[in-house]
């Protein structure tokens, strides 16, 4: 993968990146690749549309702590409004995915809706 350009510390600052909990996976129809997920981050649930369908079972996901872009703009993949976006690890060979690790915190008992900083 190409590296990005640097970015300024103001910039990475402008994320607002939270603890969320997968409370419900649904595939998208017509999608072999896709999610939609529901993410309660603190009080609030938001859906998420995740392209990781190949690499996990909808059973591994569910209540599944992930890091969340909480601020991201809103946008339709297929027909599901994102309502943000989880992190994730991603390795490719030969421009083909052949790997995606979801990022979540790393002790359980975090809460949802807790700021990454």
């Amino acid at each position: 993968m190409e590296p990005k350009p640097i970015v300024s510390f103001d910039d990475f600052a402008k994320l607002d990146l939270r603890v969320g909990k997968i409370v419900d996976v649904q595939p998208v129809e017509g999608a072999t690749k896709l999610y939609k997920l529901t993410v309660k981050i603190g009080e609030e649930e938001r859906m998420l549309a995740a392209g990781v369908a190949e690499f996990y079972a909808p059973d591994e996901l569910m209540g599944k702590k992930i890091v969340v872009v909480a601020n991201l703009e809103p946008k339709k993949v297929r027909g599901v409004e994102s309502q943000g976006m989880l992190l994730a690890a991603v390795e490719e060979q030969d421009g083909k995915v052949t790997s995606i690790a979801i990022v979540s915190p790393d002790k359980a008992e975090v809460a949802e809706g807790c700021p990454i900083c």
